[in-house]
């Protein structure tokens, strides 16, 4: 920020406190990437000098940022950029690979595991199919710019796409993959809850076992009603956010 922030944010004809108009300036430099997630803020007293407000007005206004997750404040220490969030809009069905690039992030997969099994009682159930069908099951480490976001196990019947077998999920996406074998999901119906990190997953995340994730488990059903996608997305709750909107339904008020 410089000597123009500090003029423009004084000459503003906009009618918001000073401190609202404080924190959509830092915020917007956040966006910008000029404060970079992960670091330090420049003091308050710069910031101050820099905006041209006060103490008070300063601290109510990143206070206002850290309730809203772009910041975070460290006793002692200062003001930091939150860790991204990285949002998911639950109305539209995306893959995560569309999602990245509709953010311009770079996506990317450590594969754990791909492989073929026959599917339990449980897992027949869950697709509709008979018990010792073919599964074919993916577990990977889903990553953004490098930056490990969470853990995906996901199971397809293999017979609706027999050449998930052949590709690599690197970089790959499996919903457009199912896309290219004509078995492309159309609908999901999911379940969100918050856990503590399951041992096995907690090294990947670069968390402690039991320390907070949030769990996505999917059933995705093709346009024939087909079940062509179950999965489980363990995320850090640090590194995902998941925003949706509600409506009424014309209730007594």
């Amino acid at each position: 920020m410089n000597v123009e922030t500090k003029a423009a944010l004084l000459a503003s004809d906009s009618h918001e406190p000073l401190w609202v108009r404080a924190a959509e300036v830092i915020e917007r430099h956040v966006n910008e990437g000029t404060f970079a997630p992960d670091r330090r803020l420049p003091t308050e007293r710069e910031l101050c000098d820099q905006l041209g407000v006060s103490r008070v007005t300063l601290r109510r206004a990143l206070q206002h940022l850290v309730e809203g997750g772009v910041l975070r404040s460290s006793h002692g220490r200062g003001w930091y950029v939150a860790a991204r969030s990285d949002r998911e809009w639950p109305n539209s069905l995306e893959s995560f690979t569309e999602t990245a690039r509709r953010k311009a992030l770079v996506p990317t997969s450590k594969v754990l595991r791909a492989e073929v099994k026959e599917a339990s009682l449980d897992e027949a159930d869950e697709f509709g199919v008979a018990a010792g069908t073919e599964l074919f099951v993916l577990e990977r480490v889903r990553m953004l710019d490098g930056v490990a976001i969470g853990v995906d196990a996901s199971r397809v019947v293999l017979n609706l796409a027999p050449g998930l077998v052949n590709a690599d999920f690197t970089n790959a996406s499996l919903i457009q993959e199912l896309a290219a074998q004509g078995a492309e999901p159309v609908a999901a119906e999911s379940m969100i809850e918050a856990r503590g990190c399951a041992e096995e997953i907690a090294e990947h995340l670069e968390l402690q076992p039991g320390e907070p994730v949030l769990v996505m488990s999917q059933s995705m059903t093709d346009a024939r009603g087909r079940v062509v996608l179950v999965s489980t997305i363990t995320y850090r709750g640090d590194r995902y956010r998941l925003r949706t909107s509600f409506l009424r339904s014309g209730g007594p008020t």
